[in-house]
């Protein structure tokens, strides 16, 4: 049975003979009420006040939640970034790695035609020496062969001036 109270100050006691002072009774019926009413208050303020931190308790523990869910999404997308920033870093080394083999390619491609073309000029330059050679060869022979000439002709003109003299 539930009571109030009110209960407690309406309540009415059967007076008998040799029974209590009504007074007495009486202020002890509204002293008690008056107790009653302030545990009444204050376990409804008691109730009040836990419903309150029940209420916030859920909340905090809903935020709680939500931030470990943010932290774990966080921390997953941290991982992947790492991950794709990984991946990226070793493709641009791969892409770096194929570029300087093209670069180191080239070079030695370049270095042969190189080897090609310094062989191609000495092979050149000894057809040009022996091409010289041969013309300063056939030029001194001319040369030889015109003062054996010219040795003739001045001996025949030298005769023939020992003939015209005489």
């Amino acid at each position: 049975m539930k009571m109030t109270p009110l209960d407690i100050q309406q309540q009415k006691f059967k007076i008998r003979f040799r029974g209590f002072d009504v007074q007495e009774v009486d202020g002890f019926l509204e002293e008690v009420a008056s107790v009653m009413e302030s545990i009444i208050t204050e376990n409804d303020d008691l109730k009040e006040k836990f419903r309150k931190l029940d209420l916030e308790n859920k909340t905090l523990k809903k935020q709680e939640d939500s931030f470990k869910k943010v932290m774990l999404s966080s921390q997953k997308v941290i991982e992947q970034m790492k991950e794709n920033t990984k991946k990226s870093g070793e493709l641009i080394i791969a892409d770096a790695e194929v570029k300087a083999e093209k670069i180191l390619n080239g070079a030695h491609n370049r270095l042969a035609q190189l080897h090609e073309d310094i062989s191609e000029l000495k092979r050149q330059r000894m057809q040009i020496v022996v091409h010289i050679r041969s013309i300063i060869e056939s030029h001194t022979k001319l040369l030889e062969l015109s003062n054996e000439e010219a040795k003739t002709s001045d001996a025949a003109d030298s005769k023939v001036q020992i003939l015209k003299t005489r």
